[in-house]
């Protein structure tokens, strides 16, 4: 940890911060500004391409060049030259504009045309782009970590499809089951939900003061604007929303929310599930030399990391919650309270990279005890109370499941005791006889063919 980083007040830029890095070059403050500028540069550029506008001639390759090396050139240090001007005019997006005007100012061709910078342009369309940009690279690195958490998730189910294991439910002692299928059920939940966030439609608006191309028709009544604006749109890699107040209405930002934090409650159960396995000793973690568990305890090895997720997908989704309802909602054509929270959206995809990480560090630090596994099911032999009972109900005996409630209701059963049970069964000796070979390791249905499926 870097010394300045110990005086943050947020974990993100703190003791995460190293855990976050990609996520928080995204949504800084200075790509917030880069992003910006990207959009007023081609903008600029793509007007001039535009033989209807012929007050603004076309780009010489040099000229373009010269546009596009502000922005390869543009350094922490630019940012600080556009934030000084915004001192002065109290005004972010506009702080851009000039800054973008006295770098063109310095071209001899350019510096005739600087007013078609942020022509046409209310605030909104440079920033919804903007932030566009930057949640579909955000969106990006989030889905490749997922799919390394589901990939490793899947091989597990593969790897443990044999493992027979005792179910729980209400955390008692229930019909048993396979690791691999319970591991292959994650995987399913999460697939379909990666895919449905990777396809996503990501848009922008870019039609004005308040969405109608007013100050577009005026200046040039023959050209189609939203035509226009649609190829710009998408050139940048996103989709038109083609009907907007002033601000883009942020609805695919609501949609990414909603899944997300979808996604990311399926993995809070995951890491709950997982912390449940390593308490019961199902998996044994793996010892790292120098790492503590306990303060006073020495022989703990905590589930440390599966709590860390717990706890960062649970702070992820209460932003994304909020988020998903807020940014919905603006006053009549607009207002700024949307930009204010924007401003946060990084954190939530902070909170939930960190929470993949911690994942998968905490899968590869587990290997599946087997002899715990089984001699646990091995100690329940009161689980085939319910097959017991479905022979059964197939041949008509009285009332099986008052029968088998009466032997096996809160105890705990043997193999002597459940050949017991058996014996006085009203069945035929071919049934019994294959209840009585029955043991609770065989009693796991499809779930080996499920894992594999």
């Amino acid at each position: 940890m870097k010394k300045d980083q110990l005086l943050s007040i947020s974990p993100l830029d703190g003791r995460y911060a190293k855990d976050c890095t990609e996520i928080s070059t995204i949504f800084s403050e200075f790509n917030l500004i880069k992003s910006r500028l990207c959009v007023e540069i081609y903008w600029f550029i793509y007007l001039s391409k535009q033989k209807q506008i012929k007050e603004l001639p076309s780009l010489s390759t040099k000229d373009q060049s010269f546009l596009t090396n502000i922005l390869q050139d543009f350094t922490p240090s630019e940012a600080m030259k556009v934030k000084k001007i915004e001192s002065i005019t109290k005004h972010d997006v506009k702080a851009v504009e000039y800054y973008l005007k006295g770098k063109m100012k310095k071209n001899k061709f350019l510096k005739k045309h600087v007013e078609f910078v942020h022509i046409f342009c209310t605030s909104e369309d440079i920033n919804n782009l903007s932030y566009a940009l930057m949640i579909k690279d955000a969106l990006a690195l989030l889905i490749k970590q997922l799919k390394l958490i589901t990939n490793d998730i899947n091989k597990k189910s593969l790897q443990y499809s044999k493992a027979a294991m005792l179910s729980h439910t209400h955390g008692q002692a229930a019909t048993p089951t396979t690791m691999g299928k319970e591991m292959k059920i994650f995987y399913k939940r999460l697939d379909q939900l990666i895919k449905n966030l990777a396809n996503i439609k990501i848009k922008g608006k870019f039609n004005g003061a308040t969405g109608n191309y007013s100050s577009h028709i005026v200046a040039y009544p023959n050209i189609n604007w939203p035509k226009i604006t649609q190829k710009f749109i998408t050139n940048l890699g996103l989709k038109q929303n083609s009907h907007t107040t002033q601000i883009e209405s942020h609805d695919y930002i609501s949609e990414i929310c909603n899944k997300l934090s979808h996604t990311n409650s399926i993995l809070l159960g995951f890491s709950q599930d997982m912390w449940s396995y390593i308490s019961k000793g199902y998996f044994v973690q793996k010892n790292v030399a120098g790492e503590v568990g306990s303060s006073t305890m020495p022989h703990k090895i905590n589930p440390i990391n599966y709590e860390n997720a717990e706890g960062n997908l649970g702070l992820a989704n209460s932003l994304l919650t909020f988020f998903s309802s807020k940014l919905v909602v603006s006053r009549l054509q607009r207002d700024l309270s949307d930009s204010t929270v924007l401003r946060n959206i990084g954190v939530a995809f902070g909170y939930s990279i960190i929470s993949y990480k911690n994942i998968l560090i905490g899968q590869k630090k587990i290997t599946l005890d087997r002899n715990k596994i089984r001699n646990d099911l091995d100690e329940c032999w009161e689980v085939l109370a319910e097959p017991i009972q479905m022979i059964a109900r197939k041949y008509s005996h009285t009332d099986p499941y008052e029968f088998l409630k009466k032997y096996t209701r809160g105890k705990k059963l043997d193999k002597k005791t459940v050949e017991a049970i058996i014996s006085e069964l009203d069945i035929p000796i071919k049934e019994k006889n294959k209840l009585l070979k029955l043991k609770p390791c065989d009693y796991i249905g499809m779930s080996e063919t499920l894992s594999k499926s």
